[in-house]
C-alpha cells in the first residue's frame, strides 16, 4: 500500500461538491466513495492535482477554476440532432440535462429546442465556466496494477467493471 497520493495511485475518496453559492450540487453517496487511476484523466485537471501527495484520511477543501474543471463555456457552442439519437425523444424538453451515444462515446448536453424531427442541444458540460468546490476524504490509497495503467483507469469496487 502506498502512503502518499502519487502518479499511477490508485486512490479512493468521498467528495461533495458546491456551487458557488454554498448549495450542495452532487456527492458521493456515503458507502460508495469514488475510485480513480491518479494522472488519467478520470477527474477533472484541478481535483486530479489537488490529489496528488495527500495520505490517507486526509480532509481538504479545493476551488478549482473553470479552467481546471470542464472549461469556459462557449455561448455558441450547440448542434441540431435528429432525435432518433434519445432514448425516449418523445420526453425530451427544454432545459433538460440528457446523454446520447456518439462514436467517441456518451455525450452530454442540455436540451435548447425540441422540434419535430429534430433537437437543438447545448454541448457545454453543464458545470462549464463554473468554479467547483470540492470537500474531500482520502479513504484509500493503493498501486496500479499494470492492467489499469494499460487501461487508464482503476479496475474493482469504486472503479471500472469489465
Amino acid at each position: 500500500m502506498s502512503d502518499k497520493v502519487s502518479a499511477n495511485s490508485v486512490v479512493t475518496f468521498s467528495y461533495r461538491l458546491f456551487g458557488e453559492d454554498g448549495e450542495l450540487m452532487e456527492q458521493s453517496p456515503p458507502d460508495q466513495p469514488v475510485t480513480v487511476l491518479q494522472g488519467h484523466a478520470n477527474v477533472v485537471r484541478g481535483l486530479d492535482q489537488a490529489l496528488l501527495e495527500r495520505s490517507i484520511g486526509d480532509q481538504f477543501s479545493v476551488v478549482v477554476a473553470p479552467a481546471d474543471g470542464y472549461g469556459a463555456r462557449r455561448e455558441d457552442w450547440t448542434q441540431r440532432i435528429s432525435k432518433k439519437y434519445f432514448n425516449k425523444p418523445a420526453k425530451l424538453r427544454v432545459g433538460q440535462e440528457t446523454a446520447f451515444e456518439t462514436e467517441h462515446g456518451v455525450r452530454r448536453v442540455t436540451i435548447v429546442k425540441v422540434g419535430a424531427k429534430m433537437v437543438d442541444v447545448d454541448l457545454n458540460h453543464p458545470l462549464a465556466g463554473r468554479a467547483l468546490n470540492f470537500e474531500i476524504e482520502v479513504v484509500a490509497i493503493r498501486e496500479a496494477q499494470k492492467s489499469e495503467i494499460a487501461h487508464g483507469h482503476a479496475h474493482g469496487a469504486g472503479g471500472h467493471a469489465h
